[in-house]
């Protein structure tokens, strides 16, 4: 057996992938992951994927699948024959290409669109959690939660349906009741945390790889070393899905606060003494699972770690991530003139208005970005718009993607890193740069409140940038 995985890493050993798309369900063999990591990597990794019209089918398809749905929404959960036609429209579904599951879903969403809501005729007045539970909806994806691997079909069944929902509104009460389920099955009490080392299974493995959504890993060895032991990789599993991580997090031993992706992920790089290191880098989290999509653990996960990273590495006393800010360029390149201008109003250097549009201040950056010798001013004005950006909010949160999850978890702002992520994808969201956030345990619950107020905590040095 030993043999047979040391052969599987040696075979992908020189091979360097696409970086990885999130996929909400992992392939199922050897070959479809070989065919991943020679593809390019979809477009707008992490959002529902593309889907062409859905399939046109005749009068009679349709009132077949119709006839095949009907009795899982109105029969008893213990019904067998309504069992034995979810499991039929179940294996349907698997088997149907895109457009035909587009057209499936639009029949499903007919059909529970018109489900009777619970009687509550001769009972005594149920609770609106009871009434909500016993909707004909509900049952439904009950009945599929119990069919063998239902738990991983509703998943898929739901990354579709969040595909699917523009073109099919009607999906978006069925979405919502999915949503509210999926939170109660995949509640935090319910998921086991596990650790993840190089002697773990190479099918489980191959999924960090793949999963993998901030940094890539580029090859067997890659991952190896943020395996090492001066790191940890811990993630989250659901018990129905016992070899399925749900979402993991990379962890990296440091004498210091990390400041630099590059040189935290060489491979080249001496090992991390651990007599001297004091800090715990959070430099990846990445969910698998698109289906998932507003069911939130993350925030758990960290905490967890942290309380595990306490108990076997007494030492390090502090952690930190190192994260990026997906989202800089594009907030940056649509700024105006005027607004660049109102943002920089207190430069010292003056000449603000003359900086032109955001698109003209992203390309000068970028070139400094790539040029070998240093561009102190205009580092400076990109460290400058970089912490306005990250306390720009919209609908009352943060807008950065990354600063809402960890602001919300009640971290601050501790530190902006210049050229510290020059790979293509760090160049393209970010300009290279990079943000610790900082997690105190004793300061989570003041800062969540200070961000509550609009607020959100920042070190002295980054609140200097604004």
């Amino acid at each position: 057996m030993n043999e047979t995985l040391n052969r599987d890493r040696q075979d992908f050993e020189n091979v360097r992938p696409a970086a990885p798309a999130p996929d909400p369900q992992p392939p199922q063999s050897l070959l479809a992951r070989w065919s991943k990591w020679f593809g390019s990597r979809p477009q707008g990794a992490g959002q529902g994927p593309e889907r062409p019209e859905t399939a046109v089918l005749s009068t009679r398809e349709a009132n077949r699948l119709r006839a095949l749905l009907q009795p899982c929404f109105q029969a008893r959960l213990t019904d067998v024959a309504a069992n034995r036609s979810a499991r039929a429209w179940q294996e349907q579904y698997r088997e149907a290409d895109a457009q035909r599951r587009g057209a499936m879903l639009s029949i499903l969403a007919e059909v529970g669109s018109s489900a009777p809501a619970p009687s509550d005729a001769g009972k005594d007045a149920p609770s609106d959690l009871s009434r909500a539970l016993s909707h004909a909806r509900v049952r439904f994806f009950k009945r599929l939660n119990a069919l063998p691997d239902g738990l991983p079909f509703l998943l898929m069944l739901r990354t579709d349906m969040l595909a699917w929902r523009t073109r099919i509104p009607a999906l978006r009460t069925l979405d919502a009741d999915l949503e509210g389920l999926l939170s109660n099955w995949f509640d935090v009490g319910l998921l086991e945390l596990r650790r993840i080392t190089w002697d773990s299974p190479a099918s489980l493995l191959e999924k960090l790889i793949i999963y993998e959504a901030v940094h890539e890993i580029a090859s067997w060895s890659d991952l190896r070393n943020r395996l090492d032991s001066d790191r940890r990789c811990y993630a989250f599993f659901h018990p129905r899905m016992p070899n399925e991580p749900l979402i993991f997090v990379e962890v990296a031993f440091c004498a210091e606060m990390a400041d630099n992706v590059q040189r935290l992920l060489d491979e080249s790089a001496p090992m991390e003494n651990m007599e001297k290191a004091r800090w715990a880098i959070f430099y990846s989290i990445s969910n698998t699972q698109q289906g998932l999509r507003g069911v939130s653990f993350g925030n758990f996960l960290l905490k967890r770690v942290i309380e595990e990273l306490n108990a076997e590495v007494p030492k390090i006393k502090r952690f930190a991530t190192l994260s990026p800010m997906p989202g800089f360029c594009d907030w940056l390149k649509k700024l105006e003139a005027e607004r660049i201008a109102a943002l920089l109003s207190g430069e010292k250097s003056g000449g603000t208005a003359e900086l032109g549009s955001g698109a003209d201040v992203l390309a000068r950056i970028q070139q400094a970005v790539d040029a070998a010798e240093a561009q102190p001013e205009v580092q400076s004005l990109a460290m400058r718009l970089a912490a306005h950006y990250l306390l720009e909010r919209k609908g009352g949160q943060p807008l950065d993607s990354v600063a809402r999850f960890h602001l919300g978890n009640g971290a601050r702002i501790e530190r902006l890193n210049w050229k510290a992520d020059l790979s293509r994808k760090g160049r393209a969201q970010s300009c290279g740069i990079m943000v610790n956030y900082l997690y105190e345990l004793d300061a989570l619950d003041d800062n969540l409140s200070k961000l509550s107020e609009g607020r959100p905590e920042t070190s002295r040095s980054f609140a200097r940038l604004l």
